[in-house]
C-alpha cells in the first residue's frame, strides 16, 4: 500500500522544507528544493508541527506539496535491470483560508504516455521530453485548461489531505541503490555470504531507514556477521525461525559502498547448488529530498487577496521502496 499520508511522511523527513517564492524561484533539481544558497537547512522539520501558529494563536498560512514516489525494481544475478516502474502522488495540504486558486507548473518537457492518443486523453507523444509517464490522473478540483500548452495544473484545493496526481512510470531511470551479492559453500557444512551495497545518489542526500533481508538455506543453523572497521548505525540478525539475515541502516549516504559479510554453519549438507537454496535480497528505504523520475514542482502560485497577502509554501520531495529485489 502506498503511503501518502503527511503525518506519517513527518517521521521521514528530516530536513526542513524551504519557502518557494514563485516571483524569483529559478528551475531547480530536487535536492536544492532544500536549499538557501549554499547553506542546508536545519535538520529540525521531524520536531517542528506541521502546522504553525503566528503570534495571536492564529493559525499560519500555508501549503503543503509532497512529490512521493515508490519504486519497484528487480535486479538479476548480474546485477542488471529486468523490471523497473515508479508510482509517484503529489500529495497537497492546504491550511489557507478563503479557498484561493493555486496554480501548480510540472516540467515543461513532461510527456505523458508512449503514443499519439489525443490531448483530450491528456496525453502526448513519445517526444524528447526527460520526463516520460506511462500515464497520470488528476483530482476532480484539477483544471487542465492549460496543461497541454505549459504543463500547468489550476485548482481550488479542498479542505485536509488530497492528491492533486497520481502517476506511473517505466521509462528507464538509475536506482538509488546497486546491490551484488555473493553466497557460496565454505568447507564442510560451512557457508559465506558477501553482500554489498552501493548508493547511486549525491552525497549531499542521505537514505534512512534502510533494511536488507535475504533467506538463507533451510538448514543454516547459525550465523555470525562482520561489518567494516569503524561503522555505527548498523545493526544485524539471524532470525532463526524463518532462516533469514537481516542487515539494518539508520543512514545511508549517497556516493558510499556498505558490505556485509556472514559466515553459516548448516545442519546437514545441501542437495542443490547454493544459489539456489537462498535469496533473493530485498530491500527497503526512505530516501527525502530526493526522486527517481526528475518530476518537478517548478512553481505554486497563489491567487493573492491582497498586496500583502504571501502564504508560506512547502514543497518536498520523499522516494520510497515499493519491491526492491536481487536475485543471486
Amino acid at each position: 500500500m502506498q503511503t501518502t499520508s503527511t503525518e506519517v511522511l513527518k517521521s521521514y523527513i528530516f530536513n526542513e522544507p524551504i519557502m518557494v517564492d514563485a516571483a524569483r524561484l529559478q528551475p531547480l533539481h530536487p535536492a536544492a528544493i532544500f536549499m538557501q544558497g549554499t547553506k542546508r537547512m536545519p535538520g529540525t522539520a521531524i520536531t517542528k508541527s506541521v502546522v504553525a501558529n503566528e503570534p495571536g494563536g492564529r493559525k499560519r498560512e500555508e501549503i503543503f506539496v509532497d512529490i512521493i514516489e515508490k519504486i519497484s525494481v528487480t535486479f538479476s544475478s548480474s546485477g542488471y535491470i529486468l523490471t523497473s516502474e515508479i508510482d509517484g502522488t503529489i500529495q497537497m495540504k492546504s491550511y489557507l483560508t478563503g479557498n484561493p486558486e493555486i496554480r501548480l507548473a510540472l516540467n515543461e518537457d513532461l510527456s505523458i504516455g508512449r503514443g499519439g492518443e489525443s490531448a483530450n486523453d491528456y496525453r502526448s507523444s513519445y517526444g524528447s521530453g526527460a520526463v516520460i509517464l506511462d500515464d497520470c490522473n488528476f483530482h476532480e478540483s484539477v483544471r487542465l485548461d492549460s496543461f497541454d500548452m505549459d504543463r500547468t495544473l489550476a485548482l481550488v484545493p479542498p479542505d485536509g489531505e488530497f492528491p492533486v496526481m497520481n502517476y506511473r512510470m517505466t521509462q528507464e531511470f538509475k536506482p538509488p541503490f546497486h546491490i551484488n551479492c555473493l553466497i557460496e559453500e565454505a568447507g564442510h557444512l560451512k557457508g559465506e555470504v558477501i553482500l554489498k551495497v552501493r548508493a547511486e545518489f549525491p552525497s549531499n542526500i542521505t537514505a534512512n531507514t534502510v533494511v536488507l533481508e535475504m533467506p538463507l538455506p533451510k538448514y543454516t543453523t547459525r550465523a555470525s556477521f562482520e561489518l567494516e572497521p569503524g561503522v555505527t548505525g548498523q545493526r544485524t540478525d539471524f532470525k532463526g525461525a524463518n532462516k533469514k539475515l537481516e542487515w539494518d541502516l539508520e543512514k545511508f549516504v549517497g556516493g558510499v559502498e556498505h558490505t556485509l559479510r556472514a559466515k553459516l554453519t548448516f545442519s546437514q549438507d545441501l542437495h542443490a547448488n547454493i544459489t539456489k537454496e537462498a535469496g533473493p535480497v530485498s530491500m527497503t528505504f526512505t530516501i527525502p529530498m530526493y526522486n527517481v523520475s526528475r518530476l518537478q514542482v517548478k512553481y505554486l502560485q497563489i491567487a493573492k487577496k491582497s498586496s500583502s497577502y504571501n502564504p508560506y509554501r512547502w514543497v518536498r520531495y520523499v522516494t520510497q521502496a515499493n519491491s526492491y529485489v536481487a536475485r543471486i
